[in-house]
């Protein structure tokens, strides 16, 4: 996450992945900018690990705190740009943030059970009996690359239903080409999947990295409205970089 508000990060894509290597940099599962915007609180650029870029949800929640902490947010709603498009978000007096995912209009359903579903990143959707000993990278991995039915590539995510209102989720996700320990545009996914037949609901999500909760109106079939990404945001260090 950094300050860009003097547009100073230098247009060298090659830092990125550079930046977010777990061994010889920082390390991340990907870089945020924080720039000032003309009519919003702030704009939020987003790259992957390696250089691409998409809409992150747990990204999109910790830059809302960021935000806050540069004195860009005020009060309890915040209205930022973020890679496909604007958003909204709510800071919760538990300091949570609940940030406002764009409606969903579709969702696609496959001859082997398996679902489509694109929260403003694409998600590939498989429900497992036992997630917590799944091959997440080798199955994700083979589904992210098939290149006949995603030619642009997608995350996958692997969901277990726990019980009505619960699931556990883990996903391969692109652009890092791996495992990550949660994804906020995935678990929304697999919580749009997972409630398809309930008119309002409220998801709880078990993943690697925390506890997240998404809530949605599903009103019409395979049509999402309101749909929510909620969960804590806390920053755990700063420093400074010389690149």
């Amino acid at each position: 996450m950094i300050d860009d508000r003097e547009r100073t990060f230098p247009e060298n894509l090659a830092l990125i992945p550079q930046l977010c290597d777990r061994k010889l940099g920082i390390g991340a599962d990907g870089l945020i900018l924080i720039r000032e915007h003309e009519s919003l609180d702030f704009e939020m650029v987003y790259f992957n690990a390696d250089g691409s870029q998409s809409m992150c949800g747990n990204g999109s929640r910790c830059a809302v705190n960021f935000a806050k902490s540069l004195g860009m947010v005020n009060g309890g709603t915040t209205h930022f740009l973020s890679t496909d498009g604007p958003h909204m978000a709510i800071l919760t007096p538990e300091e949570h943030v609940e940030l406002q995912l764009a409606d969903v209009a579709s969702v696609t359903r496959y001859p082997d059970n398996d679902l489509f579903i694109n929260t403003g990143s694409p998600h590939h959707i498989r429900f497992v009996d036992n997630v917590k000993d799944y091959d997440v990278f080798g199955n994700g991995k083979s589904i992210r690359e098939d290149a006949e039915r995603y030619p642009d590539g997608t995350n996958v995510n692997f969901v277990e239903v726990l019980d009505e209102q619960s699931i556990y989720v883990r996903t391969f996700e692109r652009g890092v080409e791996d495992e990550t320990l949660s994804c906020g545009t995935g678990v929304t996914a697999a919580s749009l999947a997972a409630g398809l037949k309930k008119a309002n609901s409220i998801v709880k999500i078990k993943t690697l990295g925390g506890q997240l909760q998404v809530r949605f109106d599903n009103t019409e079939a395979d049509n999402f409205h309101n749909v929510f990404l909620i969960g804590p945001a806390e920053q755990v260090f700063e420093g400074q970089i010389e690149i």
